[in-house]
C-alpha cells in the first residue's frame, strides 16, 4: 500500500536526501519521494508495522509526522540530519 505522511522540519533537498537515502535501506520500503512543497514522504509498505519502523525512522531523524512532538532537540536532529544529507548529495 502506498502512504504519504505530511512530516515537520521539512528544509531542502539536504532533508529529502537524507530521508529517501534512509528509508531506502529499509528492505521492505520502497518507492519512497519527498516533496518539500507539501512536507510530505510517499513511499510503499506492505504492513502497520512497516508504517510504524518508518515513522519511528523519521523522528529519530528529526522529522516527525505532523501533529506529534516536535521538540527542541527534534528540531536539532533535523538539522544535522540536512546537514548530513547535503554532503551526501
Amino acid at each position: 500500500m502506498n502512504t504519504t505522511l505530511e512530516i515537520q522540519n521539512l528544509k531542502c533537498g539536504g532533508c529529502a536526501n537524507t530521508i529517501v537515502t534512509r528509508l531506502n535501506e529499509l528492505t521492505e520500503i520502497s518507492d519512497v519521494k519527498v516533496d518539500n512543497a507539501s512536507n510530505s514522504v510517499s513511499f510503499n509498505h506492505s504492513t502497520e508495522a512497516e508504517l510504524e519502523t518508518v515513522t519511528s525512522l523519521l523522528t529519530k531523524l528529526g522529522y516527525p509526522v505532523a501533529g506529534d512532538k516536535n521538540a527542541l532537540t527534534t528540531k536539532a536532529k533535523s538539522f544535522v540530519s540536512c546537514a548530513v544529507g547535503r554532503m551526501g548529495k
